[in-house]
């Protein structure tokens, strides 16, 4: 078995670990599942030569900065939870530049723009009458950077004719969704449920069609 692979199952059996920690409440077990999980697809990216080449080396910077999202995200505190928005808005937008630096289809990008622009628009609507203070500010910001990395990924992938990559990052995107809920609308494991399995799977599918 190959390194990559044997990474990308390791990180499918932490993920399923986390899903158990996670539906039993047990604290320690979901930290070691979640960074274990997290460090088997920045492991991937390496794995597959990130490092040498640009478009890798975005991948890695979006990786590691999701990596750090996710540690953040396993404290409750609201410190923790605006640095780690802090660090996959910049992850969103590292993919972005990942996304950029090969050719783009301009006419998927606008088309993507509008798509995504009317997704965040209603998204921003479900939200903002929870959000209060810093929030406002950040969740806003953070829904222009999904929207501006989810068009580059469609129109990269019209450019290329491979989808995968869009369908990562939208992926990704909708994962979101679930922490949004978890922390604004209304906490609940099975919004862990689904949306774990599917941000992991997005970053995986990420790393696999970008580093090819």
């Amino acid at each position: 078995m190959s390194t990559p692979v044997a990474l990308s199952l390791a990180c499918g059996l932490a993920v399923a670990g986390l899903l158990v920690a996670e539906w039993r409440a047990w604290p320690v077990a979901r930290a070691l599942c979640k960074a274990a999980a997290s460090t088997a697809f920045v492991a991937l990216a390496l794995a597959l030569h990130a490092l040498d080449s640009t478009l890798g080396r975005w991948m890695l910077l979006a990786l590691g900065l999701s990596w750090l999202g996710d540690v953040c995200l396993l404290a409750n505190a609201s410190a923790f939870f605006l640095a780690g928005l802090g660090s996959f808005l910049l992850a969103h937008l590292a993919f972005g530049a990942a996304f950029a630096s090969g050719p783009l289809d301009q006419r998927a990008l606008l088309i993507g723009l509008a798509l995504m622009g009317g997704v965040g628009a209603l998204t921003l609507r479900w939200l903002w009458p929870r959000l209060h203070g810093p929030y406002r500010a950040a969740v806003a910001a953070y829904v222009l950077a999904i929207t501006a990395m989810c068009a580059l990924a469609v129109a990269r992938s019209a450019a290329i004719g491979a989808w995968p990559v869009a369908l990562g990052a939208l992926a990704f995107a909708a994962s979101d969704l679930a922490v949004a809920r978890e922390r604004f609308v209304s906490a609940s494991v099975s919004n862990k449920l689904w949306g774990l399995p599917l941000y992991y799977a997005a970053q995986l599918v990420l790393v696999w069609s970008m580093m090819r």
